[in-house]
């Protein structure tokens, strides 16, 4: 049995999908951080897909810059995060309605 690029299709939505409700419905930042990355992990699934199956490596090299930037937003996000953390005390969303104080 051969994976074709629909499976890898419908594995990239499914995975953007969950991450979309993800970011929807939680509470907690770092669980809408997580949800984001798995959105953005999905793009770069469906990327490497369409470059395999057109037998290219514009995907792979495009997908390459992707990862690049996202490791340097999480090290971003996770300082973001804990600078919330260290000055309300919570990582909740609902509690962080506020930009001062």
């Amino acid at each position: 049995m051969t994976v074709g690029l629909n499976e890898y299709l419908y594995l990239s939505a499914v995975l953007f999908a969950i991450g979309f409700f993800g970011v929807l419905l939680r509470k907690n930042t770092l669980v809408i951080y997580m949800c984001l990355e798995l959105m953005l992990v999905a793009s770069t699934v469906a990327l490497v897909a369409f470059s395999h199956f057109n037998r290219t490596m514009d995907g792979n090299v495009f997908v390459f810059f992707i990862l690049t930037v996202a490791a340097a937003e999480v090290a971003v996000g996770l300082a973001i995060i804990v600078a919330l953390f260290r000055r309300r005390q919570t990582i909740q969303v609902e509690e962080l309605n506020a930009l001062k104080n």
